[in-house]
């Protein structure tokens, strides 16, 4: 899998900030550093999400919900989801409005993990 660096997500979030207002800042750096690295860990030389998208949606997820920035949680979150997906050639059919309906149901506990992968499943090109 494609992955994508902390100080390239930091950078992201900041230039998302500038250009849709909040506050700029990371809240906790172990929060960021959870989020992206925790779905690639491996346990006895097996990782723990094998399926690629399983390992997206994860990152995506926790971003949104660990709240590791000040402001733009959901906003770095559906972003980087986005990012990962078109970097390991995953195309979709999807709309601006539903992706920000991802952040927003997310955040609101409204979907889960696995609400969120069939969310993806179900618009794979």
């Amino acid at each position: 899998m494609k992955k994508i660096s902390i100080e390239f997500v930091i950078r992201l979030h900041e230039m998302l900030i500038k250009e849709s207002g909040g506050s700029k800042g990371i809240r906790d750096m172990r929060l960021l550093e959870s989020a992206l690295y925790s779905p690639l860990q491996t346990f006895g030389d097996q990782e723990l999400y094998p399926d690629d998208l399983d390992k997206i949606v994860n990152i995506s997820y926790a971003l949104i919900k660990n709240h590791s920035f000040i402001d733009g949680n959901k906003r770095i979150g559906t972003l980087v989801l986005y990012i990962l997906l078109r970097e390991n050639e995953y195309e979709l059919e999807w709309t601006d409005e539903e992706i920000i309906e991802i952040g927003l149901k997310v955040a609101s506990g409204d979907m889960d993990k696995e609400g969120l992968k069939k969310f993806i499943e179900e618009r794979l090109v």
